[in-house]
């Protein structure tokens, strides 16, 4: 067995690591089409349109602009861009409603028990303006000491800009925290370019010394280290 991992801070990515659509993206893109007068789309066309598009991004800046691109691919071959235009208002609202998201199940008696422990706890996620309202909505802000947001930074993981951004705001030495997220290069990688310790997050897998298969397993990786 490892030994715990000495840290003051553990901190966290948001999207597949606390938080996920309680629909499948395709869904909720041809539910909303629906609405405006598009019935009958295939939404598991959609949703692995939008999926091609997410992994093939490229210059995604979390903007308005860059959301509504998504769309635009996302519908290929079934809306034209003009009608994507016409719904994206809408589709972009429908993410900022806290009722169209699943908290992982062992997320809450996770924070509880880092917090009762003593961590600071802090999130890094790119992510838009939308997060902090969803966060609160959905009961999870008060656990978090701070949150760094990629818009708010002008930079994306993996950059170490937005890494080092939060260490700056943390006053912490990097070997001090634990960063968890569910994205190696984005994530695991990412944090340890800049010193801090990563786990990856992987509720499929059979866990590893670098993966965790449960959030809860994080009690067992970490030692105070004060």
């Amino acid at each position: 067995m490892e030994e715990p991992i000495a840290v003051e801070s553990v901190v966290f990515d948001v999207g597949g690591t606390l938080i996920d659509p309680a629909s499948s993206v395709g869904e909720i893109y041809a539910s909303v089409a629906s609405e405006h007068g598009w019935t009958g789309l295939d939404a598991k066309r959609l949703d692995g349109q939008f999926h091609e598009a997410w992994k093939s991004k490229k210059e995604f800046h979390y903007r308005l602009e860059d959301w509504e691109e998504m769309v635009i691919q996302s519908f290929a071959g079934v809306l034209e861009p003009s009608a994507c235009s016409d719904i994206f208002p809408t589709l972009y609202r429908r993410f900022e409603d806290p009722s169209n998201w699943l908290v992982h199940k062992d997320v809450l008696p996770t924070l509880d028990a880092l917090a009762g422990r003593g961590f600071r706890l802090g999130i890094i996620s790119n992510w838009d303006q939308r997060l902090k309202p969803l966060l609160s909505a959905l009961r999870l802000d008060g656990f978090f000491e701070w949150i760094c947001i990629s818009c708010d930074v002008g930079f994306e993981k993996p950059s170490s800009v937005i890494f080092e951004h939060a260490l700056s705001r943390m006053g912490l030495p990097p070997n001090r925290i634990l960063y968890v997220g569910d994205q190696w290069d984005e994530d695991v990688l990412g944090a340890r370019q800049v010193g801090m310790h990563s786990k990856l997050i992987d509720r499929g897998s059979h866990g590893g010394s670098d993966t965790l298969k449960r959030l809860t397993d994080l009690e067992a990786v970490v030692a105070e280290a004060w």
